[in-house]
């Protein structure tokens, strides 16, 4: 009996030890296969800044080769482009930590990859003495012209190849010097300024009259209005309490939704935001991917949508002219504008092109790939043509460049301060497709004030 007893006593221990080392070694495979990527990218993972300590960092370089960041020595961090690329490249310190590209790629820089970060500490019998270089679709010298055209006003500008989604410009200004992070970290967490925020990805902005292609497409698409519709614009549309007046105090009497459009008339737009009413532009918006956020390298700030179904008809008419509680992110309104310039299908943005090994092997190369279908093509097409005119007679003549077919749209976005200048668009040049949005804040007009920046950007592209 005894006997007995001591065997299942013992049998009954060494079944629960081989569960609790069953659990143990699935826990392991968990955190070596499924959460190795997080692990080994996270800012505070300490393996990855010990190995800082005896390997030489790789370079992040832009689409041509043009070096972004580099380590002479081990230790060491430079930033050729400094402030311009700052909002990028992010920053690298052993104390504050890192962001940007320093730390979505600094497993693959630090010469710790994804693949060998699965292998744990026999990781350290493969690593090579020095990382892996990282190359971005970015172009340095677009990115440039982008930051100077800015000036010493606080915004942002974002351009990207309309059919592959790839980012060639991510400039966001005020911006900080990266490379003595530390020593600046207390005044700039201070500054009123917000220099440490990308406002091309983290700023959330009413959109404005930009927003109004999107009204005009989910109006033709609901059949709430046609190509050739007149309205009559008296200069003012009175909903229950409030008014929606036309910029400048203008009158634009009667106007088809083509001319609506090109002389962005508001009333025009109110009405057709009140014929939608909330479902319909919920579902617009949804189309749109304004429900969606872009994400790896991209941590773009999700947009702030009302809830369309408890919309007032103020409000609703509010946000047929971007305005009420609508705000977005200027790389959303890129890819808006790349809706209407690629037959309305939207490409998933990125800006990690490729990772390269020190011997010049490729570890990774990205795909482009489709994000969603915005609208049909043949609604993208009349839009598209709608916003060319926008260009040569409307309210965004300053983007005009000869020889090219620019598209685009101005906006003039109220808020707290004085108005935020809005100019998103599209051109083709040299066979590429390319989709942009500029936001200055603060500052006036979009089309004497942002429309002048796509201008100096397409020039930067032809010349090039």
């Amino acid at each position: 009996m005894v006997e007995r007893n001591n065997t299942r006593y013992i049998l009954r221990t060494a079944i629960i030890l081989l569960l609790a080392f069953s659990c143990l070694a699935l826990y392991v495979v968990y955190l070596q296969v499924w959460e190795a990527d997080r692990l080994a990218e996270h800012p505070l993972n300490r393996r990855a800044a010990l190995a800082e300590d005896s390997v030489l960092r790789g370079s992040i370089l832009d689409r041509k080769g043009e070096v972004l960041a580099l380590s002479p020595n081990v230790g060491e961090r430079r930033y050729p482009y400094g402030r311009i690329m700052a909002p990028v490249t992010g920053y690298l310190d052993d104390t504050i930590g890192s962001t940007g590209i320093e730390t979505y790629k600094g497993a693959e820089l630090s010469g710790h990859s994804r693949l060998l970060g699965r292998l744990g500490p026999l990781a350290q019998i493969f690593s090579s003495a020095r990382g892996d270089d990282v190359y971005l679709t970015l172009d340095a010298a677009l990115q440039e012209t982008a930051y100077e055209a800015l000036g010493e006003r606080r915004g942002a500008v974002v351009m990207l190849d309309a059919e592959s989604g790839a980012v060639l410009v991510l400039a966001s200004r005020p911006s900080f010097d990266p490379s003595d992070i530390q020593a600046q970290w207390d005044s700039l967490r201070q500054d009123k300024e917000s220099p440490l925020v990308n406002r091309a990805l983290q700023g959330l902005y009413p959109p404005g009259s930009t927003i109004k292609p999107l009204i005009l497409d989910a109006a033709l698409e609901n059949g709430v209005t046609n190509s050739k519709e007149v309205f009559d614009c008296t200069g003012a549309l009175k909903v229950g309490d409030s008014v929606i007046h036309e910029s400048h105090g203008a009158v634009h009497g009667r106007i088809d939704v083509e001319h609506a459009l090109i002389e962005s008339c508001n009333t025009t737009f109110g009405s057709l935001a009140l014929r939608l009413g909330g479902k319909k532009l919920a579902d617009a918006f949804r189309r749109f991917g304004f429900e969606e956020t872009a994400q790896g390298e991209l941590a773009e700030a999700a947009a702030h949508l009302p809830n369309f179904a408890s919309l007032g008809q103020g409000d609703t008419a509010q946000i047929g002219i971007g305005q009420s509680t609508l705000l977005v992110t200027p790389l959303h309104m890129a890819l808006l504008a790349a809706a209407f310039a690629n037959d309305g299908v939207v490409m998933k943005p990125y800006m990690v092109e490729r990772v390269v090994t020190p011997n010049g092997i490729t570890l990774e190369q990205h795909r482009s790939e489709k994000w969603f279908e915005a609208t049909t093509a043949a609604r993208a097409s009349l839009i598209h043509g709608f916003m060319e005119e926008v260009v040569q007679e409307g309210t965004g003549t300053a983007a005009a460049l000869r020889g090219v077919r620019v598209a685009g749209k101005t906006g003039t976005a109220e808020n707290s301060g004085e108005d935020h200048a809005w100019f998103i668009g599209s051109a083709e040049i040299k066979g590429r497709k390319v989709a942009f949005a500029i936001l200055v804040e603060n500052s006036g007009g979009g089309g004497t004030e942002a429309a002048p920046i796509a201008r100096k950007l397409l020039e930067k592209l032809q010349d090039d």
